[in-house]
């Protein structure tokens, strides 16, 4: 499997006051533990990464003709966004894999509910998720996807907890590396709500 040189800048989000125009209730909330969210990565700020994500994988896999794997559920908002931004021929697949379940920490198993359906052999591969927490989900995906002979496998996350990834498991292209906190929006859930806000929220269990 040949490897892809890449150029990214990883850009560490710092971490914001506790401001009042900050903090964010949903109303009427949704039926959830009591809690506050604090808006960590304003919509703005994902779109100009998002374009600039854009640029990057054009650079790299511009005239490779690659498979983009849109990692379910969390990703498919930060993918629809992506892909609009690449003027260049791919496809686009799916796969479901969950670690979390209804829960605000990773399980620390992986579980695949929902696989490709095109081949990905002597394929360029472009797997896009939401978040790298703990590193097993990537791992665990790379794993799956090596096994059935791409020409490469490139990893894309908009967001990244470094801290928190044990398994060391790489990122080629990095939205915002965060602090090792449970975040929704922008298509990250918890248990089935928020996904539709259009920011980053750090949420606050009280």
């Amino acid at each position: 499997m040949d490897l892809i040189p890449f150029y990214v800048d990883l850009i560490p989000f710092p971490k914001k006051s506790m401001d009042a125009d900050m903090k964010y209730k949903m109303n009427p909330e949704p039926p959830l533990p009591p809690h506050y969210m604090e808006v960590l990565i304003e919509e703005e700020e994902l779109r100009i990464r998002v374009q600039d994500l854009a640029r990057e994988v054009t650079e790299n896999l511009g005239e490779r003709d690659p498979i983009i794997v849109c990692v379910l559920k969390g990703a498919f908002v930060f993918v629809a966004d992506l892909v609009r931004k690449l003027d260049f021929p791919f496809s686009i697949d799916f796969l479901r894999a969950s670690s979390y379940g209804n829960s605000v920490v990773t399980s620390g198993e992986v579980k695949l509910d929902l696989d490709l359906q095109q081949s990905i052999s002597n394929r360029h591969v472009l797997v896009v998720e939401d978040i790298v927490d703990t590193g097993l989900t990537v791992q665990y995906l790379k794993a799956s996807l090596d096994a059935r002979g791409p020409a490469s496998i490139s990893i894309c996350s908009l967001l990244h907890k470094p801290a928190n990834n044990v398994k060391l498991a790489p990122v080629d292209y990095c939205g915002f590396e965060i602090p090792n906190d449970f975040v929704v929006g922008y298509g990250l859930d918890w248990q089935g709500y928020y996904r539709n806000l259009p920011f980053i929220a750090q949420v606050h269990q009280t």
